[in-house]
């Protein structure tokens, strides 16, 4: 029986969210070992000797606080306490933040800027701070503020878990005093970006989008007729109707969306098309995040993947978002083809 995402109404509890701060299964296995420098970009390079260099510290145990460091409050560590890695899409950022979470040592964290907010949001802030505050190492990827109400709360989590003594590491698309410009009035919460962007050390990832390397923009959509066919022949597939889907994104909030995709071996959705409402492309944003996450078969039908967010949404705030989310699902689009 075809499984429908929008029959679903998974719920998720604060420990579940917790629990599953650990790489995606797609990064399960990475290592900076596994981790393959493109030899015209030398910053990939360097990335990799810092990270490699700051994995070698955090491997080794923390030291037992002193009487007068007690006294005191815990010591943060010398120089900053965050890397920052900036860079386009598919140069490799997350492979080797998953490499540093995997070759540190506990407790450690990893997430998305998104489930981080998600976790904050379930937990409340003061109990965030408290569950978070004796973690070694928090890696949060896809770093990126989209209101006034992120930039407050994550630089007021950040700020107590740095003053805490807990080490972090990042990714984005954008610089991190940059973080917020095009999607609201940024100017207007200049300190709270400062002060974010303190914490951390820049690195930029220069590079290609490794996952278009030779492949097509984006592959041709299948018929509805065959989407629908492969979709009820292969076990585990989801099939949903692209407005159904949406709409049904809009009635659960953004942490469900990865216990949606509980027991789905891959994606299929019909009659894709051109979206222009924001809120409905954001969602499917982070649809695709986690889709991308678990490494799922996409069958699309309808418009072409790289035709989905107008021209418009293009050229706005959320740009690098769809840019992502673009070549995430193109990424899983070719997978399909074999399926």
């Amino acid at each position: 029986m075809v499984i429908r995402l929008s029959e679903r109404w998974p719920e998720v509890s604060s420990d579940r969210l917790l629990s599953e701060c650990v790489p995606p299964p797609r990064f399960a296995d990475v290592r900076f070992s596994t981790y393959r420098p493109d030899p015209d970009e030398p910053s990939q390079a360097q990335a990799l000797d810092f990270l490699s260099e700051r994995a070698q510290q955090l491997a080794k145990p923390r030291q037992a606080p002193t009487l007068w460091s007690r006294l005191r409050g815990r010591t943060p560590p010398p120089g900053k306490p965050g890397v920052y890695l900036d860079g386009g899409f598919g140069v490799g950022k997350t492979h080797l933040l998953a490499s540093l979470w995997h070759e540190s040592a506990g407790p450690k964290m990893y997430c998305t800027f998104v489930e981080l907010t998600n976790l904050v949001g379930a937990l409340g802030l003061r109990a965030a701070v408290d569950a978070l505050s004796s973690y070694r190492l928090i890696c949060v990827d896809e770093f990126e503020l989209d209101d006034p109400g992120d930039t407050m709360l994550i630089s007021r989590l950040l700020g107590q878990l740095v003053a805490a003594g807990v080490e972090l590491a990042a990714t984005s698309n954008t610089l991190p005093d940059k973080l917020g410009e095009g999607r609201f009035q940024a100017i207007d919460f200049l300190r709270e970006i400062q002060a974010l962007a303190a914490h951390f050390d820049v690195r930029r990832i220069d590079g290609p989008d490794y996952r278009h390397r030779g492949l097509p923009v984006a592959p041709e959509p299948w018929p509805e007729e065959r989407v629908e066919k492969v979709a009820a022949d292969r076990p585990g597939a989801s099939c949903d109707h692209f407005v159904d889907l949406h709409r049904h994104l809009a009635e659960l909030h953004p942490s469900k969306y990865g216990a949606l995709l509980d027991g789905v071996e891959a994606v299929a959705i019909t009659e894709i098309r051109e979206l222009t409402d924001e809120n409905v492309a954001l969602r499917l944003v982070v649809l695709a995040d986690r889709m991308y996450d678990r490494d799922l078969p996409l069958l699309a039908g309808g418009i072409p993947l790289d035709k989905m967010f107008s021209p418009d949404m293009l050229k706005g705030g959320y740009r690098k978002k769809y840019l992502r989310a673009i070549s995430r699902l193109i990424a899983l689009a070719n997978t399909g083809m074999n399926v």
